[in-house]
């Protein structure tokens, strides 16, 4: 498997070299010199298939013998042992639950499967490898969960002060070990630009061996496709067309999609669902790319006014406002239309939904109402709803519970560096302690 630049498509890199590196040398994004298409047989028959069996056929085609298939199967099944179950609501909304793994986020695919991937490659390799990420509220937990005590791994998370949940933050400060938590006095954005820098400064990276866990890096992509063929797979057989509906931040959920329609999935179209932070809706309406600040929202993992994987979609589509806008629908709502849907959602069905999920439930209903009973929607519930508990539990005006594994956090001592959104000061930090 060969892999170039969204900035220089002509130099290639091995899939090794990508996952370590994580960011290009040109501030580019890594993607696949091809995307397999899957046999149709592969497609047709997916019900025979388990989800393990999924993602490794789908790894099998892509990596093209990067990896021998003995130590693949076990890459795979280490990482993706949890389900993503479809939940009905009614004849044209489904759930995928992407919230069963031990961060009770989606997130939790592509880091456990990233780390099982580092740490393959990292065997017999004396040097400390050390992870940067940037969060907005899910990524940090997950990479937190799938780094947890690996050998010869160290984590730096970097997360908003203020702007992620209670619990989220817990997951993030509590575990100690080889996980750092940097609390920085800024946004998503300014997390994310820490992140960027640190890999493009040569000083920093001729010293300290640095890679990414943010969707940035492939690794975590790559899984994250895994699911929508896991989801088409639990769907009734009824003819209709499928559209699948991402809550959309820095929007590697949703290119993990395009992969996914790319190497053969019968996706008939993408919602991209967002809040009020709304570049690439407004793109997609207007076919100007115009990023900003984030602003802060109830759906906090989604605040990000500049997602990187714009590029990785720009790349998919040839850099063509008409195709992408083509394939996927944009919308954008409010926190109050946010509140709204989560009470409509446990009043009609008696389902839990968490802030993500509910704008994702706003944009397929305004998707669908323009031609009613003509497709079927899969939303993406992205985290467990008790990640926000005090914002869920105010608007549905009761208690709701939390699991065992996420409710033992709450009592733990937090640990964090706090910061701010100067790079020298992070740079000395990461000098001092690598």
């Amino acid at each position: 498997m060969r892999l170039f630049s969204t900035k220089n498509t002509t130099s290639f890199v091995s899939l090794q070299e990508a996952v370590f590196k994580g960011l290009p040398d040109d501030n580019g994004l890594f993607m696949p010199e091809a995307i397999p298409q899957l046999p149709d047989s592969f497609i047709q028959n997916l019900k025979d298939y388990s989800f393990q069996e999924i993602g490794f056929e789908i790894c099998k085609q892509l990596f093209n013998g990067a990896i021998p298939e003995a130590d693949l199967r076990a890459i795979i099944e280490n990482s993706i042992n949890f389900p993503a179950p479809v939940v009905r609501l009614n004849d044209g909304t489904y759930i995928l639950e992407l919230f069963h793994g031990p961060s009770l986020a989606f997130k939790d695919f592509g880091a456990r499967f990233m780390a099982q991937l580092m740490s393959y490659f990292n065997r017999g390799n004396e040097r400390e490898l050390v992870i940067l990420v940037a969060t907005s509220g899910d990524t940090g937990g997950a990479v937190a969960a799938g780094f947890y005590k690996t050998p010869g791994i160290k984590v730096v998370i970097l997360y908003p002060s203020g702007k992620v949940s209670h619990l989220q933050e817990k997951q993030l400060t509590t575990l100690g070990e080889n996980v750092s938590a940097i609390e920085v006095d800024g946004t998503f954005d300014d997390c994310q630009a820490l992140v960027k820098q640190a890999f493009l400064d040569k000083d920093l990276t001729s010293q300290i061996r640095l890679s990414s866990a943010n969707s940035i890096n492939i690794a975590r992509l790559i899984p994250q496709s895994f699911y929508y063929f896991e989801a088409y797979k639990q769907l009734p057989a009824d003819g209709k067309p499928v559209v699948f509906c991402v809550p959309s931040g820095n929007f590697g959920n949703l290119t993990a999609g395009i992969f996914a329609k790319k190497m053969g999935l019968p996706i008939h179209q993408f919602i991209a669902a967002t809040n009020a932070n709304d570049v690439v809706p407004a793109y997609l309406g207007t076919g100007e790319y115009t990023p900003r600040p984030s602003v802060p929202t109830l759906s906090n993992a989604m605040d990000v006014g500049n997602p990187s994987n714009f590029a990785r979609m720009l790349n998919l589509y040839g850099s063509t406002w008409n195709n992408m806008k083509e394939d996927i629908k944009g919308y954008a709502f409010n926190d109050l239309q946010t509140e709204e849907a989560m009470r409509q959602v446990f009043q009609k069905y008696g389902y839990v939904i968490d802030p993500h999920g509910a704008v994702g439930i706003l944009a397929l209903e305004q998707y669908q109402s323009k031609k009613p009973g003509t497709t079927r929607g899969v939303v993406l519930e992205t985290a467990h709803p008790s990640k926000f508990l005090p914002d869920v539990e105010r608007v549905l005006g009761q208690k709701i519970e939390v699991p065992e594994r996420l409710a033992i956090l709450a009592s733990k001592e937090k640990h964090s560096v706090k910061m701010g959104t100067g790079f020298s000061p992070f740079k000395s930090w990461l000098m001092d302690n690598f």
